[in-house]
């Protein structure tokens, strides 16, 4: 039901809407000290109403930073290929779902994100707890399960609309919160 309202909201925005947000997104995002400083960036393409990436990956990838980006798997899992700029995308169809951008290069396992020092999580909504409204496929779930498997501790950071930052979401045991939420307006930390 939640996720619902949030997406219609999210139906209505215009390409105005969407293309100052990005750039407006990209620019506070940049201003992270965990971004300013990373070597390795699990990040994502937005797709449809998403608030927008490419702004962000071309300037990371602009300032020699490594972007990795998800490829969906059959179940659900995230491997990872880098980026190299918006021509070394490609459209992929998974089944009935939405066509995702994902990297054409080199696949480098769902391990690949360890790496990181930040991923920068999709996301529906966060509350003030910190705790992230994903779209629920799981798909991030998992990646946040083998980071805390492994023991790495990338800055978590969601990138979202102002509305979406919200005092309550729904939390399940396994819900890892994450440290800051940037949004098209600024930047909040939550530990």
């Amino acid at each position: 039901m939640l996720r619902r309202e949030f997406l219609a909201v999210r139906s209505e925005l215009t390409a105005d809407d969407l293309r100052e947000s990005t750039a407006a997104l990209a620019a506070r995002a940049l201003e992270l000290p965990a971004l300013a400083h990373a070597r390795t960036v699990a990040a994502y393409v937005s797709v449809g109403g998403e608030p927008g990436t490419l702004a962000l990956l071309d300037a990371l990838h602009a300032r020699g930073v490594r972007v990795l980006l998800p490829v969906l798997l059959a179940d659900n899992d995230l491997d990872w290929g880098a980026y190299a700029g918006a021509g070394s995308l490609v459209r992929v169809q998974h089944g009935g779902k939405t066509a995702l951008l994902e990297p054409a290069g080199e696949r480098l396992g769902p391990d690949a994100v360890l790496e990181a020092d930040v991923v920068l999580l999709p996301g529906l909504a966060v509350d003030a707890r910190g705790i992230r409204l994903g779209r629920g496929g799981g798909s991030y779930d998992r990646v946040l399960a083998r980071l805390e498997r492994a023991g790495a501790d990338p800055a978590l950071v969601v990138l979202l609309y102002d509305a979406e930052v919200v005092e309550r979401v729904p939390g399940e045991p396994h819900d890892r919160p994450v440290q800051a939420v940037v949004t098209p307006t600024g930047v909040r930390r939550f530990r």
